[in-house]
């Protein structure tokens, strides 16, 4: 799962980034809102932690800038600003949350799943996909009852790919869904390969249904 993080302070950013990856999300940072503003314009999150007050613009004007690209991203708004007002204007807009400082981690992390499980999986902490079982909260995935042990990038591609069913995802996509904007930097994206190679072998090994078709040249789609 992909977070970005905007926000201006340093410390706070790092704190978040320290406490959310040992969570197992992949997290990003930007510190102003033209930074922002390059990131939500190319990239998709599960979750985007927007500050209001951000040194060249206001928080509030990404949010806008969101929903006229129609971004589905999960938004919590993170801000000092605690009126009632402020709350209710974000909301409006159409922020998912929002949390005031200074907040908990825990809560936060809780706040990120509950938009995650709320968008992409019905809300539920149980998936079911025809053979397979996953319990979001355990990490855990079953094929027909029977326990299979996937890496963390393994789990996340199988996330991805059920939270994207029936859809067909670009390389470059998954790769950005793994390793973030770093994905840019790297030659190609073959580690792609390896990983959705070990998955399917996985799960196929567990007499699980081949539901990740491979679409030439382009990616993969999971077919349910």
């Amino acid at each position: 799962m992909k977070i970005l993080i905007v926000e201006d302070e340093k410390e706070l950013a790092q704190d978040i980034v320290k406490y959310l990856s040992g969570q197992n999300y992949v997290c990003e940072v930007a510190e102003t809102y033209n930074q922002a503003t390059d990131k939500i314009s190319v990239y998709q999150y599960d979750c985007i932690l927007l500050d209001l007050m951000l040194p060249d613009g206001s928080g509030l004007d990404l949010l806008e800038l969101l929903k006229q690209q129609n971004k589905q991203d999960g938004v919590i708004i993170i801000s000092a600003k605690n009126s009632i007002e402020d709350k209710v204007k974000g909301l409006q807009i159409g922020a998912d949350d929002y949390l005031a400082k200074p907040f908990h981690h825990s809560e936060l992390s809780a706040r990120i799943h509950s938009i995650i499980r709320r968008k992409q999986f019905n809300s539920s902490n149980i998936i079911q996909q025809n053979e397979i079982t996953i319990d979001l909260l355990a990490k855990t995935v079953k094929v027909n009852e029977f326990e299979i042990s996937l890496t963390k990038k393994e789990l996340d591609l199988l996330l991805f790919f059920i939270g994207n069913k029936n859809r067909v995802i670009s390389k470059s996509a998954l790769a950005e869904h793994l390793s973030g904007d770093i994905a840019d930097m790297f030659d190609n994206h073959d580690f792609v390969y390896a990983h959705v190679k070990n998955l399917k072998k996985k799960l196929t090994e567990a007499s699980y249904g081949n539901y990740i078709k491979t679409i030439y040249g382009t990616g993969y789609k999971w077919e349910a």
